[in-house]
């Protein structure tokens, strides 16, 4: 039987860094879904917009979400230890929205306008998003100014109606229709 080597790969740090505002404009290439985080209860609690939410295993289930240290919503998170990702639909701007903080709507007033539910653990989560994710924090990871926050998937609520909200180039946009798929 054949078996892995355990790799430790060691990369050199290049001597220059890409300026941050070419990566921004890079990535406003990179289409995302639109994803509320929810974080606390009712007498304590937050969420954020993130487009950095990503699968990382079927098995043992488990995600990824990147937060912004110096948020407030870290705090809340790094307190509970829970969180819930609610995938968007395209008619849910608002919502989206009010968890960027336009307007500078903060805390527990980003829950307001919507109708949200409470799923096992106490974790908050929109009662009409496409999926809703409840998590708790298995291991969170500091990186310059985010964390990178790896999620037991607890429980998945799918509500199977509607169209993603997904945001590109700075702004929101919605499926126009399935692409062709040939060779798949």
């Amino acid at each position: 039987m054949m078996t892995s080597p355990n790799l430790s790969v060691k990369f050199k740090t290049p001597s220059l860094e890409v300026p941050a505002q070419e990566f921004r404009r890079a990535m406003r290439e990179l289409a995302g879904s639109v994803a509320v985080v929810t974080v606390g209860d009712e007498k304590d609690r937050s969420g954020f917009v993130a487009t950095s939410v990503a699968s990382f295993s079927a098995e043992p289930p488990r995600l990824i979400v990147c937060i912004n240290r110096a948020s407030s919503s870290w705090e809340v998170l790094s307190r509970r230890g829970q969180f819930g990702v609610n995938l968007m639909r395209e008619d849910e701007v608002e919502i989206a929205n009010r968890f960027i903080g336009i307007g500078g709507i903060k805390g527990n007033e980003r829950y307001g306008g919507a109708e949200w539910i409470t799923l096992p653990s106490g974790t908050q989560v929109l009662k009409d998003a496409i999926v809703s994710i409840e998590c708790s924090v298995e291991e969170s990871l500091d990186r310059h100014d985010h964390a990178i926050v790896l999620g037991k998937v607890e429980s998945i609520r799918v509500c199977d109606h509607g169209n993603p909200l997904l945001w590109y180039k700075s702004g929101y946009y919605h499926l126009g229709g399935p692409v062709e798929r040939s060779g798949l």
